[in-house]
């Protein structure tokens, strides 16, 4: 324990080493409301409709399942 805190050797404490969280970041919790849903197979892209899912999409021009963008 080298500052007394009870977390032990550097990266070995309860929580694990750094870096080890729920990875909230960017698309951690959703992407947000804005953007587009691309299509991987042609490059079609349409705005995305807050409330749905992309992957609820198919592309207008080939109708592969939309992605986020």
């Amino acid at each position: 324990m080298p500052f007394g805190d009870g977390t032990g050797p550097m990266g070995k404490g309860p929580l694990g080493p750094k870096g080890m969280g729920r990875g909230i970041g960017r698309r951690g919790r959703g992407a947000g409301p804005t953007g587009f849903c691309i299509c991987p197979s042609c490059g079609e892209k349409v705005e995305h409709k807050p409330g749905i899912p992309c992957s609820s999409l198919l592309c207008p021009k080939c109708g592969t399942r939309m992605v986020r963008g």
